[in-house]
């Protein structure tokens, strides 16, 4: 008979986690999830002779109390707290049996540190999604039913594991704080091209505290703002922060506009906003035990001098209370820049990704052509170590096992690769239309400004408004020639995952198309499901709820849909995300309550959900002789909207949008 557990007390925000998490969907925006502090979980489960990865329960602040049904070893780890078991206090760090129908009980938080672990023998046997157990809440999928714990939830556990529970060794258990320091690696966007120099030195003096407003998809930080190298992203948006998206390390310290961000284990995939540092992956595990009010000082250390993820021992160095460093790479972060036809830039993204950037920081498909050119290669001849290729606009992050494929090998496998990859202008790629409806200036688009503007921000440019802020930074007449200019456009995507789970990041392939707007800053707290909206140059569909910056035009149907996986067309039988790199996306427009009922036909597998696709292919040449072509049209149309753009920087220097910083 299979052994449960039941839950009689959920505690604060208790999830299902596995380690590593779900990995290989980085490119199409499925964070790994898994445990935010891999340390506590993955020495908990070696304590009760599990792998260390097996599934186990992450919470928040305090534990849950869970009845076994059966004689249980059981491992808390992570943050100090009190632990009975039925009533009798019993220590952390140590495996400890619970009798039948005893219960374990995890109390509050005590600090330093935040989340607590509870590590079963055998594991908690839920279904896997997309190869893990673990809970990504946002997307309401994995670990159980895609949420936290409720009273009376009864989980089965996994079969009793051969080997012998055995406590943690003392000098692997990891070192808590209220005063942090995180090893960090320089880049991928530092000084002088994105910060100053000077900004980069307040970054590493700074004693920068922990903001409430954090969770698992990042650590918002209260700190200086900084002076910045840029007056403003250009073509990616008004703000320095601002640029071209790109991919995203788990650790990085993301600038969205002037707040810092350390990104989590169920962050973003993609985004257009500069990183200046990287946490170093053994250092991670910090990340989930920073709670508010803590502080965090950036610490610059040698990418080859941190230690292993894989290293569980003192040779991690989590037990040390401090980071011992010397110094770091002194290199701003790249790692090495290549001249010809096309310039590369290789920068690190933290000791386990580099990022491939190519040309200068301007829209062009011929980049992207060469992106996808190096993805292809990469991904056909696959070497040992390489763990994740994701492609942005202009740019491809590789994501290695530094132990198996060290930093130094990668860079000689990407210079042999741009010998051997073909010359841009011969790409001709698959690409599908995909016609799609789109409620204009749809009442739950209305409802994120007006929340926003209640509780974030009431007299930023974009309210109370955001198409007529479009219409204002781009020279044209009225709103309408907004609508006619979204309805009359093909997107081209461009990457997938912005803003999560396979939201598109795309592009009009007529240049007289592509309206620039800049992003929210602050961003959104709140952006309702498939909201479509234009930051920089970009379209995007949110793939899901959750914070957001793109400026609003309307609300579509699912471009995401675990729930039926064996449904009908649009989505592949098993594939849960709709579209596909280089897909062109145009719209036809529909009034709210006719995309309800669409949405809701589409969510339970009814129908197509008003999708039309149909199977092509792009030759970047043929468009290259299109925009030559229309060469003289598309310049004056940037003349106008070049105009426009500035006007309204002058408008916000005149009313002290640029002081806000």
């Amino acid at each position: 008979m299979t052994a449960k557990c039941t839950v009689l007390r959920p505690g604060m925000a208790t999830t299902v986690q596995d380690y590593p998490g779900r990995t290989g969907y980085w490119q199409i925006g499925v964070p790994p999830s898994g445990p935010m502090d891999d340390l506590s979980l993955r020495l908990g489960n070696l304590a009760v002779g599990n792998s260390e990865g097996a599934p186990g329960f992450e919470a928040l602040m305090g534990g849950p109390a869970l009845r076994f049904d059966e004689p249980t070893h059981v491992c808390v780890t992570g943050a100090p707290t009190r632990v009975t078991v039925d009533g009798a206090v019993v220590p952390q760090w140590r495996p400890v049996l619970v009798p039948a129908g005893g219960v374990l009980d995890v109390g509050t938080v005590a600090g330093p540190g935040l989340r607590v672990y509870v590590l079963i023998a055998g594991g908690i046997d839920v279904p896997e999604f997309l190869g893990a157990a673990a809970t990504f809440t946002l997307g309401r999928f994995g670990g159980l039913d895609g949420r936290t714990l409720r009273e009376g939830d009864v989980l089965a556990l996994g079969d009793a594991p051969t080997s012998a529970p055995v406590a943690v060794p003392s000098d692997a258990v990891p070192a808590l704080s209220e005063r942090w320091e995180l090893a960090v690696t320089e880049g991928p966007h530092g000084a002088p091209e994105f910060f100053t120099r000077e900004d980069i030195d307040t970054l590493y003096r700074t004693d920068y505290e922990v903001h409430f407003n954090s969770d698992r998809t990042g650590v918002r930080l209260i700190g200086p703002q900084p002076d910045w190298a840029r007056p403003d992203g250009g073509e990616a948006g008004l703000h320095p922060s601002n640029i071209h998206d790109n991919a995203y390390s788990i650790g990085a310290l993301d600038f969205t506009g002037d707040t810092p961000i350390l990104l989590g284990p169920d962050g973003p995939s993609l985004g257009g906003f500069v990183c200046p540092v990287t946490v170093v992956a053994a250092d991670r595990w910090k990340l989930g035990q920073l709670a508010p009010g803590n502080t965090v000082r950036f610490v610059p250390v040698r990418s080859t001098h941190a230690a292993s993820r894989r290293e569980l021992g003192p040779g991690r160095r989590a037990a040390l209370p401090a980071v011992l460093s010397t110094g770091g790479d002194g290199d701003d972060g790249v790692l090495a820049r290549r001249d010809g036809d096309t310039a590369v830039t290789y920068r690190r993204s933290g000791d386990d990704n580099v990022l491939v950037e190519y040309g200068e920081m301007t829209l062009d498909l011929g980049l992207r052509a060469r992106v996808h050119a190096l993805h292809q290669h990469l991904d056909a001849h696959r070497p040992a170590g390489l763990l994740d290729l994701t492609p942005g606009i202009r740019s491809l992050q590789v994501r290695v096992d530094p132990d198996v494929l060290p930093v130094p090998a990668l860079l000689g496998l990407l210079a042999e690769a741009e010998e051997q990859i073909p010359a841009a202008n011969e790409l001709v790629v698959p690409s599908r239309t995909v016609r799609m409806p789109l409620s204009w200036d749809d009442p739950a688009t209305r409802e994120a400004i007006a929340r926003y503007m209640h509780g974030v921000r009431a007299d930023a440019p974009w309210c109370p408004w955001n198409i007529e802020f479009i219409r204002r930074m781009n020279g044209l007449d009225s709103v309408n020639d907004v609508f006619d200019t979204v309805f009359g456009a093909e997107y081209m995507v461009l990457g997938l995952g912005d803003v999560y789970l396979g939201a598109p990041v795309a592009t009009p392939l007529d240049p007289r198309h592509r309206l620039v707007t800049t992003k929210y800053n602050p961003a959104r707290t709140w952006t309702p499901e498939n909201a479509v909206g234009i930051g920089g140059a970009y379209l995007c569909i949110y793939g899901m709820e959750g914070p957001g910056g793109y400026q609003f035009v309307g609300r579509t149907t699912q471009v995401w849909n675990h729930r039926h996986p064996g449904s009908a067309a649009p989505f592949e039988e098993g594939t849960p995300w709709l579209l596909r790199f280089f897909d062109r996306i145009s719209w036809y427009p529909v009034d709210p309550d006719e995309l309800l009922d669409l949405r809701a036909d589409l969510a339970a597998g009814r129908g197509p959900g008003g999708i039309e696709i149909v199977d092509g292919s792009f030759s970047l040449a043929q468009h290259q002789r299109f925009l030559a072509d229309n060469a003289a049209p598309i310049e004056a149309f940037r003349a106008t909207q070049a105009v426009a753009f500035a006007d309204e920087r002058h408008r916000w220097a005149a009313a002290g949008e640029f002081a806000r910083r």
